[in-house]
């Protein structure tokens, strides 16, 4: 089963995947993260994760080759978040193209996986085209992978509600 949480940021979205993935696995899941140390902000917001994690995953870390990790795991998979890989992909200079291919790849494997991903879509046009290009990459990401999941849940202000 293919799953999707999408939602604004600081929605809840990540905690109700979080605990969505903890009652659909028999075993300790596995949580793969996106993130990039990048700074010191980062670093602590990371730390932060991790602790409030604490033992109720098997962290793995990845920043571009999701399928890879995701393939070699017999557990569920939670994905945190599709909207970091996307940033990680445009920052080395991946394209739209190879991006989709890789996720329409990661759609055929067997395992439970569950997606997160920021909805950025109910903001303003950014000014500066790299900001530009996220945001459509992000929104067309989001309706690649939430056609492809078999359910999807939209979180707002802590409250997830099945929309697929």
């Amino acid at each position: 089963m293919k799953t999707l949480f999408i939602g604004g940021i600081k929605s809840g979205k990540s905690k109700a995947a979080e605990t969505y993935i903890k009652k659909i696995s028999d075993s300790k899941p596995i949580y793969l993260a996106t993130t990039e140390f990048i700074d010191d902000e980062m670093a602590l917001r990371i730390a932060k994760h991790k602790e409030m994690r604490s033992d109720s995953f098997i962290t793995q870390e990845e920043a571009l080759d999701l399928k890879e990790i995701i393939s070699l795991q017999k557990a569920p998979v939670l994905v945190e978040c599709l909207s970091v890989w996307i940033n990680n992909m445009l920052y080395h200079e991946h394209s739209y193209e190879e991006m989709q291919m890789q996720l329409a790849e990661i759609m055929q494997l067997k395992q439970n996986i569950v997606f997160v991903i920021n909805d950025v879509s109910c903001g303003i046009i950014p000014q500066n085209k790299l900001a530009r290009e996220f945001v459509d990459l992000n929104g067309k990401i989001a309706q690649f992978v939430a056609q492809e999941c078999d359910e999807v849940y939209n979180v707002i202000a802590g409250i997830s509600v099945q929309i697929k």
